[in-house]
């Protein structure tokens, strides 16, 4: 295959980030902050040759989306796939609640997701790898030769990059965390997948 690169990145800080509660499949909006931030990777970004541009249909990652898209005429083709894990009734509540109601599947959530049993509705981690990966790939295959711009959630892109890195979701725990709009970087090639950056924040001003 040509080569192809991917830059993934996390949506700007929400509302919610700001009060720590879950948002899962809910939405809060950007803070200033975080339209600032996307801002910045906006102008980090300005230099790449972009060919399309796929988002999470959550409203704060197209939103992140819209300005990382810049002055450049593509549209943005919005995936469900791409979403945030389900995290069920955890979604509005605070974090310092959550864990101290679900002490074990708040560590588990984090730290060993291939533990972790969800709070109904939610997904578990598996789940989420099995509904991302298959995404992923056809962008790939579909984009062969291009620069493709994703804009997803935190623990999405870690599955994401996990898979790229062959981690196993017990790994995945391990992986440091993704801080907003961070970038991920990964160039494919025939025989070879590149991580060239994983949670950069050097556009951070």
């Amino acid at each position: 295959m040509k080569e192809t690169v991917l830059f993934l990145t996390r949506h700007g800080q929400t509302e919610w980030n700001l009060q720590k509660r879950m948002q899962g499949h809910q939405n809060s909006a950007l803070t200033t902050l975080g339209e600032q931030q996307a801002e910045w990777l906006r102008d980090r970004l300005e230099g790449e040759n972009i060919g399309a541009i796929y988002s999470s249909t959550s409203p704060r990652a197209l939103h992140t989306a819209q300005i990382l898209r810049g002055n450049r005429s593509l549209s943005i083709h919005q995936q469900a796939s791409l979403m945030e894990i389900n995290m069920g009734i955890w979604e509005g509540m605070n974090t310092d609640q959550i864990e101290q109601e679900y002490p074990l599947q708040y560590t588990h959530f984090f730290t060993r997701p291939d533990l972790f049993i969800p709070p109904a509705p939610g997904e578990t981690y598996s789940q989420l790898e099995q509904r991302v990966t298959p995404t992923i790939e056809r962008i790939i295959n579909n984009n062969e030769g291009h620069e493709v711009l994703i804009v997803t959630h935190r623990m999405t892109l870690k599955v994401i990059m996990a898979h790229f890195l062959n981690k196993t979701l017990q790994e995945l725990g391990e992986l440091p965390d993704i801080l907003s709009t961070a970038l991920c970087k990964v160039t494919l090639t025939e025989n070879n997948t590149t991580i060239d950056l994983y949670g950069d924040t050097s556009h951070y001003q």
